[in-house]
């Protein structure tokens, strides 16, 4: 399988865009944004976005379109993306039953009140009990 992981031009991000209408409704922003996008042979099959805030660097937006699911794609999108941006604190939200994919790219789960302000405001639909909503936050420091 013909697969390429490269990051997205701004200009780009209009296929992320339309990929990620069966994400949650997720858009992009091109003043904050980076994007890695996994092409197989030519398609954009799935992505994962740095989120540049102004206390924090956040990662999510790790997707793949349910026609390439179970090819390992998310794995390798994470990975590339902690090669792009790793060497600085990464912050992300975890749904419970993805906790240990991420613990095994260095991200430990960490309390709310640790999270940068603006991150956890992202997510203050949860008031405060971000379990509560299936959800886990999760740091990852960089290599020393």
């Amino acid at each position: 399988m013909a697969v390429t992981i490269r990051e997205l031009d701004p200009d780009e991000f209009v296929l992320v865009d339309r990929l990620w209408e069966q994400y949650r409704g997720q858009q992009t922003d091109r003043a904050i944004d980076r994007v890695l996008g996994a092409f197989v042979y030519g398609t954009l099959a799935g992505t994962t976005r740095a989120r540049r805030h102004p206390d924090g660097l956040e990662v999510d937006g790790v997707f793949v379109s349910e026609a390439y699911r179970g090819l390992g794609l998310a794995r390798q999108l994470v990975q590339a993306m902690i090669d792009l941006v790793g060497h600085e604190p990464v912050w992300l939200h975890s749904t419970i039953p993805l906790i240990g994919f991420y613990g095994t790219f260095g991200f430990t789960p960490v309390e709310e009140r640790a999270l940068p302000k603006t991150i956890r405001e992202r997510l203050a639909f949860c008031f405060g009990e971000m379990v509560g909503c299936g959800v886990c936050p999760m740091r990852r420091e960089p290599p020393s």
